[in-house]
């Protein structure tokens, strides 16, 4: 993961947490981070955002505890190989997905047609 694709807002009502969880699950499952890749450590993501590392820690279980990714002592974080059955979305994590990105557009000015415009054309 070369580019810093992760952004936390700390004066949201997400903890910095969950929306790193959320943000890396998401590009996960689109496919933009891809089986192997290798993700930054706890101790460098952590750093990069300007967190405390048990933040980023708890992210990262939270992830793998959903087979997203997995920790192997010596070679890293990576992505995981995909499920062989596709799993039905969480409808909650679904919804803090939504709203996370929801708070984020309002929060550069986009409206709710500029939001769904944008969320139409994503898909």
């Amino acid at each position: 993961m070369t580019d810093p694709v992760v952004r936390v807002d700390t004066t949201g009502p997400v903890p910095p947490y969950e929306q790193i969880r959320a943000q890396l699950a998401a590009l996960i499952l689109t496919g933009r981070l891809s089986e192997g890749e290798r993700l930054p450590t706890v101790r460098q993501l952590a750093a990069d955002l300007g967190l405390a590392p048990g933040t980023v820690a708890r992210a990262y279980r939270e992830l793998e505890s959903a087979e997203l990714i997995r920790t192997r002592r010596g070679a890293g974080t990576r992505v995981a190989a995909p499920p062989a059955e596709p799993k039905r979305p969480d409808p909650s994590t679904l919804a803090t997905l939504a709203r996370d990105f929801t708070s984020s557009a309002r929060a550069l000015g986009a409206d709710t047609e500029a939001i769904l415009a944008a969320v139409r054309e994503a898909l």
